[in-house]
């Protein structure tokens, strides 16, 4: 738990000596994050600041030896954005978010016959954002470690990420 707030307290350091104001190439834009799992992503930016929302949901379901399981996953990350000067379009993002995944077990696996579960996530975010000049749509590429306080996977995650597909509204 200590790590954790470490963890946290570096992050939030993080954010505010480097955060700049900057206005963005997209208003909010709508897709896939083809990662572990693949979710439906709606990322969007808070007025003229370089600070965006992005939203996920996502539900896998799968058969194992015997017995069925339904994962449902939704979650909210707070990310800020910084410009790459470099690569027009391109830019890096930290952040900070919050995942509830739903479990329900069922048919012949004794230790969850029936039963639903829930866990809880906090995650950091680290990743690079590119808009194409002359097309409406934005990739990302994140790394997301997270730690889940309770449920199906306790403990620290370091392997969660995606590449984002998203196509951009305004």
């Amino acid at each position: 738990m200590i790590q954790l707030r470490y963890f946290i307290f570096s992050l939030l350091c993080c954010s505010i000596a480097f955060s700049t104001l900057q206005s963005q190439d997209y208003k909010s834009a709508i897709g896939l994050r083809l990662g572990y799992p693949a979710s439906v992503s709606y990322k969007t930016f808070i007025d003229q600041s370089n600070n965006a929302w992005e939203f996920f949901v996502n539900v896998r379901t799968q058969k194992v030896s015997g017995y069925n399981w339904t994962r449902m996953g939704l979650g909210a990350a707070y990310q800020v954005h910084n410009d790459i000067q470099s690569v027009d379009g391109l830019q890096w993002y930290y952040g900070l978010g919050a995942s509830v995944y739903l479990w329900s077990f069922d048919k012949d696996y004794d230790k969850f016959r029936n039963q639903s579960r829930t866990s809880i996530g906090l995650q950091g975010y680290l990743g690079l954002d590119y808009k194409f000049a002359n097309a409406p749509f934005n990739l990302s590429l994140d790394w997301v470690p997270t730690f889940f306080l309770n449920g199906y996977g306790n403990g620290f995650g370091g392997d969660n990420g995606a590449l984002a597909i998203r196509y951009t509204l305004d």
